[in-house]
């Protein structure tokens, strides 16, 4: 038996910004209890795991990449999520697609903190079924 991930904890400058930011992405709600300018949480929906999404402010800015990230599956297309998320007030970073037009992109949240979207299960099994093209072609 292992300890269970309860919340992942984002230091940032502005708690309830990305806990609204974040709830729109997931899909979540605000977290039970009282939150403040210290911080906010999401309450993530009941089949994900983890649970919630912890916002803490914090002093200092973030000066190096991440050391860890969220990766999250679209549910539509790819480029359907990443349009979407953008609207919410992501960044766009970097797109990596394969020769089958699958992969992910590299996103940032308005406050810099990067994650991937990857390509959604449907757009996945169908590249697979799909003869691979050529190099270069």
């Amino acid at each position: 038996m292992g300890a269970a991930v309860r919340s992942i904890t984002f230091d940032c400058h502005d708690p309830a910004t990305l806990a609204r930011f974040w709830s729109a992405v997931t899909g979540g709600r605000p977290a039970d209890g009282p939150q403040g300018e210290q911080w906010s949480s999401v309450r993530l929906p009941d089949d994900h795991h983890p649970r919630t999404l912890t916002f803490i402010r914090v002093p200092e800015s973030r000066t190096v990449k991440n050391r860890v990230h969220l990766d999250l599956q679209a549910d539509t297309t790819l480029d359907e999520e990443i349009a979407r998320i953008t609207r919410l007030g992501a960044t766009v970073l970097d797109d990596i697609r394969g020769p089958l037009g699958i992969g992910f992109a590299v996103l940032a949240d308005p406050e810099g903190n990067e994650f991937c979207v990857e390509s959604s299960h449907a757009e996945i099994t169908a590249a697979r079924s799909r003869p691979t093209p050529p190099p270069g072609g």
